[in-house]
């Protein structure tokens, strides 16, 4: 499935590769604006086993958004791909959700990475 979509303000690229969905987030996401990364991060898709963020380009993440991201984290791994932002590092600073997540310096490496087992 490749998908790509957004409006003015966020653009949402979703691809797969094997069991790893890749989706790739720009610009701004706030309540009024996630509708593709709801879709793209549906935490009741069959047959992924990881999802991987692209972060690199997102410029705003409200807490809508950062919830949406959380949701598959619940059963199975979520990796952050790229730099992240600034602003959504401290985002995942402040709220403690960094921990939910597990990080990568590129889409390629996130989608191999060996991670530690989940903790229940």
């Amino acid at each position: 499935m490749d998908t790509q979509s957004g409006d003015a303000r966020n653009y949402v690229e979703t691809r797969a590769d094997g069991n790893v969905r890749i989706i790739v987030m720009a610009g701004e996401f706030d309540m009024d604006t996630v509708g593709e990364l709801r879709t793209a991060m549906d935490p009741e898709v069959v047959g992924i086993e990881r999802f991987v963020l692209d972060v690199s380009g997102v410029t705003f993440v409200d807490s809508t958004a950062l919830s949406i991201m959380l949701q598959p984290a619940l059963n199975r791994p979520v990796v952050l791909a790229g730099t992240v932002p600034s602003r959504l590092a401290r985002l995942l600073e402040v709220t403690g959700a960094g921990r939910a997540f597990a990080t990568s310096p590129s889409v390629a490496e996130a989608t191999v990475v060996t991670l530690p087992p989940r903790r229940g």
